[in-house]
């Protein structure tokens, strides 16, 4: 009697994991998650968490010169408010903050987690796809500086509905103006090559 109400407790547990196969593809553990692949740092009280920056679509390139997204969460854990001055990166000739800076609350969280772009790489110093590494430095008004690896994720999958920054469109130098051609002046007290005008003379 022991073993047969055994048996059945056994069978009364493998029911349900075999429901749960028969979900199939459509069970929800099985969905597409994006994992948090963006790298995650600290500095002082400043919490940076799911860094990356988003390159091109899949077997594409971004070419040298052009420009990329950041995108990045902040957590100030201090009680004190904290802001974001300025970034940096190798892989850029310049980032740009969306308002020159970001404010953050003391206790309180700032996410630039898109999907548009509030940090900006200009001027890529060489192309740029998914899978490659660069280093970004963010500079924080009291917590100083913290430099770290950051992804390139490409704009694929997940990421296919972010936006990427949009390249200044070289303007053509303005041409200089035209300098006026000088016209020459007869020296003073010399006489022009205009012939003169005859004049009559009376007959008597």
């Amino acid at each position: 009697m022991f073993r047969r109400r055994l048996l059945a407790g056994a069978i009364a547990l493998l029911v349900p994991a075999l429901a749960g196969c028969e979900a199939g593809l459509n069970a929800p553990t099985l969905e597409f998650h994006p994992a948090a692949a963006g790298a995650t740092t600290s500095v002082n009280d400043i919490s940076i968490s799911n860094v990356f920056v988003l390159g091109p679509p899949s077997g594409k390139t971004l070419p040298a010169g052009s420009s990329a997204s950041l995108f990045l969460g902040l957590y100030n854990n201090g009680g004190n408010g904290d802001t974001l001055v300025s970034a940096s990166s190798n892989a850029a000739r310049s980032v740009t903050i969306t308002n020159g800076s970001v404010s953050l609350p003391p206790m309180a969280s700032v996410n630039l987690t898109g999907p548009e772009p509030e940090v900006v790489l200009s001027g890529l110093t060489s192309p740029l796809q998914g899978g490659e590494n660069v280093d970004v430095t963010l500079n924080f008004q009291t917590a100083g500086p913290v430099t770290f690896e950051v992804p390139v994720e490409p704009q694929s999958f997940y990421y296919s509905t972010y936006s990427q920054a949009a390249t200044p469109t070289p303007t053509a130098p303005t041409p200089p103006p035209a300098t006026p051609t000088p016209t020459s002046t007869p020296p003073s007290g010399r006489s022009t090559n205009t012939p003169a005008t005859p004049t009559a003379t009376p007959t008597r």
